[in-house]
């Protein structure tokens, strides 16, 4: 049967974070970002975002949310994000081919996850507003034996997902049609969706728009005109 149930993220999430540091777990965010943003106009990961970039802003929350380590899955300017990522602590993979489904930057990422991890914490670069408290939440549910664990937003599937590794044979070859939507629907008793109370679950950074509203809604003013999708992406800005 799948389970659900809601997680308020407003007073009750703090012992949960506590409990993340003082016992780090074993499980690895595999981050992707191999596309090549067409419909934003811009490269995506590298856009400022507050005062940091989209991509070093999913950093934080999937780390300071408790994620052991993170694999960044590269593909489109890949030497670009490399370079903006250098002074952290991440481990690379690439998918050669930036075109392809998610499913082939999955199991890139799954190839480079260590060997003493066992979950994997499944995010998306479009998603750089989530709650660290989100992440601690996922991982919460996983330690009380649930394989796979998603977020959810007044009934809408959001993201990062949390695939236990004993499903790591079928990370490394899910169809590219279905991608973890089939792997959640082929092992759907082991599903537990928990409702949380943030939006930015299920708020991507698909086109321009999005972009600046999100920004201009977190941080009380538009994204920097030097980044605008006719700009020049080697703005020392961006990278």
């Amino acid at each position: 049967m799948v389970s659900s149930r809601r997680i308020s993220h407003i007073g009750h999430i703090g012992p949960i974070l506590l409990t993340m540091r003082q016992n780090p777990s074993p499980v690895t965010a595999i981050l992707l970002a191999a596309g090549q943003s067409r419909r934003m106009g811009a490269f995506k990961p590298l856009l400022p975002f507050g005062k940091t970039t989209v991509i070093e802003s999913c950093l934080k929350y999937l780390t300071e949310g408790g994620a052991e380590s993170v694999v960044v899955v590269l593909g489109y300017r890949a030497d670009d994000i490399r370079q903006q990522l250098s002074s952290y602590p991440v481990t690379f993979a690439v998918n050669p081919d930036p075109t392809s489904e998610m499913a082939a930057s999955i199991a890139a990422g799954v190839q480079q996850i260590p060997d003493t991890a066992r979950a994997a914490l499944i995010s998306l670069v479009d998603y750089p507003a989530i709650p660290p408290g989100v992440i601690a939440s996922l991982l919460n549910e996983w330690s009380k034996g649930y394989r796979l664990v998603k977020p959810m937003w007044q009934g809408r599937g959001g993201h990062p997902v949390l695939v236990d590794l004993s499903f790591r044979a079928e990370l490394l070859a899910l169809d590219a049609s279905t991608g973890l939507k089939g792997l959640f629907e082929t092992h759907k008793d082991q599903v537990r969706r928990i409702e949380v109370d943030t939006p930015y679950v299920a708020r991507d950074l698909d086109t321009w728009d999005d972009y600046q509203r999100l920004h201009s809604e977190l941080f009380g003013e538009c994204a920097p005109d030097s980044s605008g999708p006719n700009a020049n992406e080697k703005s020392r800005w961006l990278i």
